[in-house]
């Protein structure tokens, strides 16, 4: 089938859409009889010239059910190509014994495959996937018009709800594949404005985790292999043992396989376990506490480090200001030995009167 695909006419830029359809006019149209035993030889012999015939008298069918669907905004040339392709899968699956015409059984394909492109280019956006969700996709316009829904924007609660009960789904699918259809697509590398560097993709939220929660999550999952590692040293042989197989493995031996690899009780193997983690812990605080100190010392002496590396500068400005501060305060002592005898001169006065 891939090398009568090859031979069909194709739409290109050089000849377009009008050189096309004159092009597939020049194949005829078939009798029943004639196309009844192209497909038995395509059946019984797999004759490659019997297909390329069936499919090229078909050309203009394909051609006239993806016009249909020319509303999409979806070039016309990909969408006769995809019913192309539908067409070759007809007639792979035809089956002439039936006594019904070729184009009856091909156009439910050609049909599939044009629709189901449609819907793989306008995956961008969360579609319906259901058989419902797929009528209303491609019969909503069409109900819109013998409904005379002509209104901008939403439509009419009586109109959403009659188109609702007609394809049997719910109202809300039905007013939100309705803006869907009715907004333009845009692109999401679009820049943000026509003198800017930025894109519409750069103002989508990114749910996976930023390079500081990462490195810090793998600074934090160090520091604690680090503490686990110094701290399972400080148990004993056997209990190293247990805390490994009992809490360190993807599967986990149960107290019934340590009590027979020991030769001692469950129960004793338990207390064991118990123990060993009460150890664990008590060495891990008391590291993370030391850690703690030692980090809270060395932020200590950095500060005293910086107020002493601040002190000669701060005795420079004293030494330099201290003439000035000196000045001022004999000035200030004049003015007040002054005020104190303006202010005797007028007592004197008013115990004279």
């Amino acid at each position: 089938m891939t090398a009568i695909f090859k031979y069909l006419p194709r739409i290109t830029s050089e000849n377009g859409l009008n050189r096309y359809l004159q092009e597939i006019r020049k194949y005829p149209l078939l009798e029943p009889k004639y196309e009844r035993d192209l497909a038995m030889k395509w059946t019984k012999k797999q004759d490659i010239e019997s297909a390329h015939i069936l499919v090229t008298s078909h050309l203009r069918l394909v051609a006239k059910i993806a016009m249909g669907y020319k509303g999409y905004g979806l070039p016309i040339n990909e969408l006769i190509s995809e019913g192309n392709i539908g067409m070759l899968e007809s007639i792979k699956r035809f089956d002439y014994k039936r006594g019904f015409r070729l184009a009856t059984y091909a156009m439910w394909w050609i049909r599939a495959s044009i629709q189901e492109y449609i819907l793989h280019s306008w995956s961008l956006v969360k579609m319906g996937t259901t058989a419902a969700q797929k009528k209303l996709f491609f019969n909503l316009r069409k109900i819109k018009s013998s409904l005379r829904a002509y209104e901008e924007g939403d439509m009419l609660p009586e109109n959403v709800n009659k188109i609702a009960k007609n394809l049997n789904v719910s109202m809300k699918e039905v007013m939100e594949m309705n803006r869907r259809l009715a907004g333009p697509d845009h692109s999401l590398n679009a820049p943000l404005k026509e003198d800017g560097e930025g894109e519409w993709q750069d103002w989508l939220a990114d749910s996976s985790p930023t390079q500081e929660y990462i490195i810090s999550n793998s600074q934090e999952l160090d520091q604690r292999k680090d503490l686990l590692s110094e701290a399972i040293n400080i148990l004993s042989s056997r209990e190293k043992y247990i805390m490994v197989q009992r809490r360190l493995k993807d599967k986990p031996k149960t107290l019934e396989d340590l009590s027979n690899h020991f030769k001692i009780s469950r129960e004793r193997v338990r207390q064991i376990e118990v123990r060993a983690m009460e150890k664990l812990k008590k060495s891990v605080d008391k590291t993370a506490a030391e850690s703690s100190h030692e980090e809270s010392s060395k932020d200590n002496n950095q500060e005293t480090n910086e107020e002493d590396e601040f002190n000669p500068t701060l005795a420079a400005m004293e030494e330099e200001i201290k003439p000035q501060v000196i000045s001022t305060i004999n000035a200030l002592c004049k003015d007040y030995v002054k005020l104190i005898k303006i202010q005797n001169d007028k007592l004197n006065h008013l115990q004279i009167r």
